[in-house]
């Protein structure tokens, strides 16, 4: 819960990348909302206390767009999110901005009195700052290509061959294997995680099964749950814990 909302210029915040991952929205599409809303005519002023634009670093260590937001802010973004796994995300970002903004009134947290505690407050957010964004830059990987996608391609985002992942999917009940071919369990067979092609090969046929987006998503969170993350999520993990000593 703590990595949700931040303490930035004393004000307790989140940030569009947290959104769009926890939401399972393109941060593209995030940021349209939000520009949207500070560009309208009406209540633009309003809006601008809200939001504050800042950047983060992508994958390819280009600097990229993204806003914070204030409670009010989240408010406005998130009350079109509906669904009850949105709602359940929504109250898990207000007890966090409840929680923190209890810390700041009951002297929880401590705002810096000499330049020393603020250099170590500034890295502090940082650290939090570069904490939410891996998990987001391969999230949002996933969401910038419909296309679907073979075993392999994923099996070597995490480091791993066809058959490995192939296996850890069976050991977590995602699926099962019968008759030579890859199936879902009952859980996620009716999802759209999969779609599945016959080809004949050396004259006989053989079933291609691909991953669609919806189901790469799908993998995304559940190994997540089990603390499994792609390579590019533990080299940016290792980087931040190495610049933070």
């Amino acid at each position: 819960m703590n990595d949700l909302v931040i303490m930035k210029d004393r004000q307790a915040v989140t940030s569009s990348l947290q959104v769009a991952e926890n939401f399972e929205k393109s941060h593209k599409h995030v940021l349209e909302a939000i520009d949207n809303k500070i560009q309208s005519a009406e209540n633009s002023a309003d809006y601008k206390k809200m939001f504050c634009e800042g950047t983060y670093q992508d994958t390819r260590g280009r600097n990229q767009k993204m806003y914070y937001m204030n409670r009010d802010g989240f408010t406005f973004i998130a009350m079109g999110f509906t669904g009850s796994k949105a709602d359940t995300f929504k109250l898990k970002y207000i007890e966090a901005f409840n929680q923190m903004e209890n810390e700041v009134k009951n002297g929880g947290f401590k705002v810096p009195s000499t330049m020393a505690e603020a250099l170590r407050l500034a890295a502090d957010q940082q650290e939090q700052i570069e904490a939410m964004k891996p998990k987001v830059n391969y999230f949002d990987q996933i969401m910038a290509s419909k296309s679907l996608m073979i075993t392999t391609t994923i099996a070597k985002d995490y480091g791993m061959s066809a058959k490995a992942f192939n296996d850890l999917l069976k050991k977590l009940k995602i699926q099962y294997k019968l008759g030579g071919i890859w199936y879902l369990y009952s859980e996620y067979q009716d999802n759209g995680w999969v779609s599945s092609s016959t080809r004949m090969i050396d004259g006989k046929p053989r079933t291609l099964t691909k991953w669609t987006q919806k189901g790469r998503v799908g993998l995304y969170n559940l190994l997540k749950a089990h603390d499994i993350v792609p390579m590019i999520e533990k080299l940016d993990v290792t980087t931040v814990t190495i610049g933070g000593k």
